[in-house]
């Protein structure tokens, strides 16, 4: 059914602003980390989204949608999160010879992460992730209305509609 595609859009969406909500809090967790296990300070770290795409073109849908024919769009679209990636911006460098990662000059290669961005990006997955509880939010209450529609119809399966 159509309805179940729109679902799976969605649930691309949640599951992938949820995964970016992560690497953000990640993110912020590290901002002070000057040492880690591949050696050197913690690398920003960002989610790389790609759309897919379960359905043709917007002509093909129409021509689909009138003829109400749902054949060819069982492979719902969506997102999916392709990589998670390091950000390769330079790392900023302090001053604090009592750092036990200093270097002989007394300088420290801290994190390339900077809070307003993270919180900045937190706000945005943030705002698409609300997005895409109200997308479903719609849906179930078209869904709800259709069924009643057919219970005062005394449609007893949609499936004859």
């Amino acid at each position: 059914m159509a309805f179940m595609t729109a679902m799976n859009i969605v649930g691309s969406g949640l599951t992938a602003e949820q995964l970016r909500l992560d690497v953000i809090s990640e993110n912020v967790t590290n901002m002070n980390t000057t040492r880690t296990e591949a050696g050197g300070p913690y690398r920003r770290k960002m989610v790389v989204f790609q759309a897919e795409s379960g359905r043709d073109g917007f002509r093909q849908a129409m021509a689909a949608a009138a003829a109400a024919s749902n054949r060819g769009y069982e492979n719902a679209g969506g997102v999916r999160v392709v990589e998670i990636v390091e950000d390769p911006s330079d790392l900023p460098i302090t001053y604090d010879p009592s750092h036990p990662d200093a270097n002989e000059q007394g300088y420290v290669e801290m994190p390339n992460i900077t809070l307003v961005k993270e919180i900045t990006d937190a706000m945005a997955a943030s705002r698409a992730y609300a997005s895409n509880v109200t997308a479903f939010n719609t849906l179930k209450s078209v869904l709800s209305s259709s069924l009643e529609i057919g219970r005062e119809a005394g449609v007893d399966d949609f499936a004859n509609i």
